[in-house]
């Protein structure tokens, strides 16, 4: 009678780790990354040791000094007196309003042009592609400059509004001024409000210095101040957003068990805004409204025309390479699907929300999320029409003032490399959620 063994197992050699397909790729792999390692400290130490031979050693602290120029669109407050660091994250905000505005937009009208594009009316579908060829096939710095003109040149001046028969007039119930100078907006206000909650404090500011007195710190002193009245509102509005989709929840459940479905649209819409709206009446909620004094309008919310003028430029740039996307994604649907819906009885806008999008929409986000970085990165020509953001503050005006090329430039890239990947990440677990399961 034979018994059977296992074979014996071979012991690892350190040849193998060449001639071994197991181990040959990763010990490439290790031996690349040793050496890119090797070249990165190098570059870096060569970097470090030259500047310290110029007289300029990386050295960060200059963000503590004042930075001695005013800017001119702010979210938060700011004078000549404030540091460099606050200059920065006025310039960092600046840039993130321009990037968040420019994308909704720039998604709406792209979608809708892009379903437009695809019309069975001939005017409409060839007004779309003039759209599209105009925009895409001229610079977007061009575009930028040209709106920036249109703005000032065609909309009236501040004392076009002065006198009994004024030239010009201000629009929806004397609430928005648009003049050459920016637009006017009403501005929310409250009478009972909770005020404003400081963070990130500044000890580089003002307000943050300790009084001779000894007294306490002004309630003013920090890098941000968010108001815990929009907090509020913002957390009931979600909380009722939140019980909405249970009640859509709800009566998906009640579709799949019976074939019918009850009619929630009146409690989904109240479970939002009645909450929503009695915080707002406690709170005392009220616009503020724009008036001409002396020879410009105060109050309100200002808007200047450097920022319409890069929101609307980037955003209808942006918005025919996505009209773009979505045509190839719809395109990209069986023919049998549009003839499938229509079968049923569904309205031809009813297909293309419910059958065509949905399923478009595994084509149309990977390429959507490069026009969003290509938006976000080409606010940086917001120079050209004086409007102050990241690249303007940090790496324009405080660069020239401390000479400190490479901090500067080395933070710059840095903030848009986060915002880059922080829309990368977004996009593509919004990706993962929408794709197409399969087996």
């Amino acid at each position: 009678m034979s018994t059977m063994t296992d074979p014996p197992k071979e012991s690892f050699k350190l040849g193998m780790l060449i001639y071994d397909t197991r181990y040959r790729s990763i010990t490439i792999q290790i031996v690349a990354l040793i050496g890119f390692l090797i070249l990165a400290g190098w570059l870096i130490n060569n970097t470090i040791n030259n500047l310290a031979v110029l007289g300029k050693p990386i050295d960060f602290t200059f963000l503590r000094d004042p930075a001695g120029y005013d800017i001119n669109q702010r979210l938060i407050d700011y004078n000549s007196q404030s540091s460099h660091w606050r200059a920065t994250v006025v310039g960092l905000l600046n840039t993130l309003l321009v990037a968040v505005l420019g994308c909704i937009t720039a998604t709406v009208v792209g979608v809708i042009v892009g379903v437009l594009r695809l019309s069975n009316n001939w005017l409409v579908s060839r007004l779309m592609t003039v759209y599209v060829e105009i925009f895409r096939n001229v610079p977007v710095l061009l575009w930028i400059v040209f709106t920036m003109a249109i703005l000032i040149e065609t909309l009236p001046a501040p004392r076009d509004f002065r006198g009994e028969d004024p030239e010009a007039s201000m629009l929806l119930f004397d609430s928005v001024a648009l003049t050459n100078r920016g637009v006017y907006i009403p501005e929310p206000l409250f009478s009972r409000g909770l005020g404003d909650l400081p963070i990130l404090p500044d000890t580089d500011s003002p307000a943050c210095a300790i009084p001779e007195d000894g007294g306490p710190v002004s309630d003013s002193c920090g890098m941000f101040q968010i108001s815990l009245d929009f907090l509020l509102i913002a957390a009931v509005f979600l909380a009722g957003l939140y019980a909405s989709s249970k009640i859509r929840q709800r009566a998906d459940r009640i579709q799949n068990q019976t074939g019918d479905r009850p009619t929630t649209w009146y409690l989904r819409l109240g479970v939002v805004m009645i909450p929503t709206l009695a915080v707002l009446a406690i709170l005392g909620f009220h616009l503020g409204m724009p008036e001409l004094q002396g020879f410009n309008f105060q109050g309100g919310i200002y808007l200047r025309n450097s920022l319409i003028a890069l929101w609307l430029s980037l955003s209808l740039y942006t918005a025919a390479f996505i009209a773009e996307i979505v045509r190839a994604g719809i395109l990209a649907i069986s023919k049998g699907q549009t003839e499938a819906a229509a079968a049923l009885g569904l309205w031809p806008n009813r297909i293309m929300s419910l059958v065509i999008l949905p399923q478009a929409l595994r084509v149309i986000i990977p390429p959507l999320i490069s026009q969003y970085l290509n938006l976000t990165k080409n606010s940086s020509l917001a120079i050209a029409v004086g409007y102050m953001d990241l690249t303007g503050t940090l790496m324009g005006i405080t660069l020239n003032q401390t000479g400190r090329e490479l901090e500067t430039v080395l933070m710059g890239m840095l903030v848009y490399l986060s915002i880059s990947l922080a829309i990368s990440a977004g996009m593509n677990l919004y990706n993962q959620r929408v794709k197409l399961v399969e087996r």
